[in-house]
């Protein structure tokens, strides 16, 4: 989990430096120029809840993906010049996952499978990692939409997403299994 963070921290002061330079060009103002840092970070920080997902720990593997998920939001709304509140991003980060319940359901089962010992370990490794990653990039996503769209956080309303995060989440699952049949397919010639 240690490593998560310091690398997290490390990724803020990098995109504070990108920030801090592309407020100075003006490049931030374009909606293209948005979309594309905040799709950049979205695929960060679901690479890093899938790495958040890893941990062994039962529970603490939640927690760490949800703050990734909370710090996320927050970086979005700084790209998309939106107020954040922190108790209003956990608000919102836990309603919008209360709307993908297949998704966040299986997240705790399969924290919560990391408790039989060996197999249930093994299994939890391997079914957590894509179940956050996936998450992640959905509500990541969600924002994205609702922010460029002109929204903030006190008019983002789940429910209105919910068929938005399962193509996203569909939209994932294909971007995963295509990586994996092209992995596949480098390694038999």
């Amino acid at each position: 989990m240690l490593l998560v963070l310091t690398y997290v921290e490390r990724d803020r002061a990098m995109a504070n430096r990108t920030s801090a330079s592309s407020d100075a060009s003006g490049a931030a103002d374009t909606p293209e120029t948005r979309e594309e840092m905040a799709s950049k970070l979205v695929d960060r920080f679901a690479l890093w809840s899938g790495v958040a997902g890893l941990i062994p720990v039962p529970v603490v593997d939640v927690v760490a993906v949800g703050g990734l998920q909370i710090q996320m939001l927050r970086r979005i709304s700084q790209i998309y010049d939106v107020a954040f509140s922190e108790n209003r991003g956990k608000a919102l980060i836990a309603s919008i996952a209360g709307s993908m319940i297949p998704a966040t359901s299986g997240l705790g089962a399969a924290s919560m499978l990391k408790t039989v010992p060996v197999l249930g370990t093994i299994a939890g490794g391997f079914v957590m990692p894509a179940l956050s990653a996936g998450a992640t990039y959905a509500i990541g996503k969600a924002f994205i939409q609702h922010f460029a769209t002109g929204g903030t956080l006190l008019d983002f309303n789940p429910p209105d997403y919910r068929e938005f995060i399962r193509k996203q989440r569909d939209m994932w699952d294909s971007r995963k299994n295509r990586n994996k049949s092209e992995a596949g397919a480098t390694t038999n010639p």
